[in-house]
């Protein structure tokens, strides 16, 4: 019996992910890390949902003292979360140092308490360009290292690493991923803001797709659109 344990925030990619996963894995858990982001809370909301749909565990971890000892405009201690296109320079504000690592961390050892043989990871290709601990780069020694401190117990799989958004969209699509309970907005709240640059990327990514963003009404779809276009 194989088991993975699916590092789950509730954003678009790690939707995509599980769903995924579920098609692939005999038994599949989730955890999901509140470090204090605006967008922490709208997102747990949507991974506690969505995993009650399918009967799906979700261990919840909280890290506030990244929120007090770290510097990020993510963060509810940061800046404003900046608006527009999706690029390095727009989004390097946003970066919280090593989080990957440190959530990875623990994963580990959570997976290796539970006897899940492999942890998943949603990182893409799209962000690779803006956060470090994305690239292929941070997830190759990190899959050694996990498979060594867990004497081999545990491997680390990151099957989005080559992996557009628009083609994750695809993938979720293809595995019937309920995209539309999935959160991506960077501010947080109970709608997206649809002018940051995690909703712009999201509405491209539905875009590419020929799709309407199942999360939108249609007139927030149009809006999202146009706004997409202002910053394009």
């Amino acid at each position: 019996m194989s088991k993975v344990l699916v590092v789950y925030s509730g954003g678009l990619d790690s939707t995509a992910l599980l769903y995924k996963c579920i098609s692939e894995f005999d038994e599949v858990e989730a955890i999901n890390f509140d470090y204090n982001s605006k967008h922490n809370a709208s997102e747990r909301k949507a991974a506690q949902k969505i995993c009650d749909l399918e009967g799906i565990k979700l261990t919840e971890v909280n890290m506030p003292f990244i929120n007090e000892l770290f510097k990020s405009d993510l963060l509810q201690s940061g800046g404003d979360i900046p608006e527009g296109h999706y690029a390095e320079d727009n989004m390097k504000s946003t970066v919280v140092p090593f989080r990957n690592g440190i959530m990875l961390s623990i994963a580990s050892g959570y997976a290796e308490s539970i006897d899940a043989d492999t942890i998943a990871i949603a990182n893409h290709f799209g962000d690779r360009a803006v956060y470090p601990d994305c690239r292929q780069e941070f997830v190759q020694p990190m899959i050694g290292a996990i498979l060594e401190g867990t004497g081999g117990k545990v491997r680390l799989i990151s099957p989005f690493v080559g992996l557009t958004k628009a083609q994750i969209v695809e993938v979720g699509c293809s595995h019937g991923a309920p995209l539309e309970l999935s959160w991506s907005c960077y501010n947080g709240g109970d709608r997206p803001c649809l002018k940051c640059s995690t909703c712009a990327e999201r509405t491209e990514a539905f875009l590419l797709n020929n799709l309407q963003d199942p999360s939108l009404s249609s007139e927030e779809w149009e809006k999202a659109i146009n706004i997409w276009k202002k910053y394009s």
